[in-house]
């Protein structure tokens, strides 16, 4: 095969997949990973992909635009509903605290949340804390801020001065891109913070993101891959990335 049909191909294959490792394109094409990473450089060059750590995602994976909460909520809303569930496992024993970043799948663990479990809840999403509000067992924090109307989150320095005195035990944290060169990004820089803040204050951290998320790269970065305890995924999430995201010590769990 001449170098173009292979590109040609590998360019195909990443459209469908998503997110192609250099690994498993030179098992698939049999040649070196150097060749694959010289065809990746050539691609990326015509703006046809885009290089990230280890292999490519298409070139519009890599966007700094935002959905607003409406357009997300029925956005692989099955994929979500099940990520929630599998989530559920990783609830701290009751009398323990949880912190819920605000996002559509995060808001379906708060949905789930077994009526049996006493919890202190901590979230900045107004939809969450509405949804919490009426669930007996759960004492509710607010955390107050700026609302972004886009995410209906609390955001700004009111939202990032309680949380840098919380302590939880879990944070349920969604994200908008992952990678394992870059790490969890987001579009917002205030709505990054606040999600840092989260990490930085949780005994564990669990990440809740569909397999779409996975392979993009998004504008501000707020946690690196070691930052994440557990990731906890749909089905459609490739094998070869679960591996690479398991070798950093990652719990990856697709439901």
């Amino acid at each position: 095969m001449y170098a173009e049909e292979r590109q040609q191909s590998i360019a195909s294959l990443i459209g469908q997949r998503g997110r192609v490792s250099v690994i498993d394109l030179a098992e698939q094409f049999e040649v070196t990973t150097e060749t694959v990473r010289r065809d990746l450089a050539a691609l990326d060059r015509m703006g046809l992909v885009r290089r990230v750590h280890g292999g490519a995602v298409p070139a519009a994976a890599l966007t700094a635009i935002e959905l607003g909460t409406g357009e997300r909520e029925h956005t692989r809303a099955t994929e979500k509903d099940r990520i929630a569930k599998a989530a559920l496992a990783f609830l701290p024993p009751t009398g323990g605290s949880v912190v819920f970043d605000a996002g559509t799948t995060t808001g379906r663990i708060a949905a789930q949340l077994p009526a049996d479990r006493e919890l202190v809840a901590v979230t900045n999403s107004l939809p969450i804390a509405t949804r919490l509000s009426g669930t007996a067992g759960v004492r509710l924090h607010l955390l107050g801020g700026r609302v972004r109307g886009v995410t209906q989150a609390a955001v700004g320095a009111d939202t990032l001065r309680v949380l840098g005195d919380l302590r939880v035990d879990v944070a349920f944290i969604g994200t908008n891109a992952l990678t394992v060169g870059h790490g969890l990004s987001t579009p917002d820089p205030d709505e990054a913070a606040v999600k840092r803040a989260m990490v930085a204050g949780a005994h564990r951290v669990v990440v809740v993101a569909d397999s779409t998320k996975i392979g993009r790269e998004d504008l501000v970065r707020f946690a690196e891959i070691a930052d994440i305890d557990v990731l906890v995924s749909d089905d459609e999430l490739l094998p070869a990335v679960r591996n690479e995201l398991s070798e950093y010590g990652i719990e990856v769990v697709t439901a």
